[in-house]
């Protein structure tokens, strides 16, 4: 069993930025690979930056260059470093975990407007 919480999220202006955070609890002993997804009413949810075990990156272009992903051990907390902040960018972000089975967080909202 593991559990997620968000936090970090927030109104910001275009080319602002934004840290969100995951805290994780729970069997963190299995967790394969970390991510963030983001979802847009009436849009899927997409994914936005991934981290493995052995500390493996990935992003998908949309988002490559202004989002980090990062993991700090000792606090069981995920990072998503958010710079250059787009009114697209516009969302609730999600934290997930993959062991077995895929676990998710409520999600936190990013709004990105002038």
């Amino acid at each position: 069993q593991v559990q997620l919480v968000e936090s970090g999220g927030g109104l910001v202006q275009p080319g602002g930025s934004l840290r969100l955070s995951c805290a994780v609890s729970g069997s963190i002993f299995s967790i394969l690979t970390m991510a963030w997804y983001r979802q847009a009413p009436g849009k899927q949810r997409d994914l936005v930056a991934t981290i493995s075990s052995g500390g493996t990156t990935g992003y998908p272009d949309s988002v490559k260059g202004r989002f980090t992903i990062s993991r700090d051990n000792a606090k069981n907390t995920i990072y998503l470093q958010m710079n250059n902040l787009k009114p697209e960018d516009t969302a609730v972000y999600y934290c997930h975990a993959r062991t077995t089975t895929w676990y998710w967080g409520q999600g936190t909202q990013v709004t990105v407007s002038s």
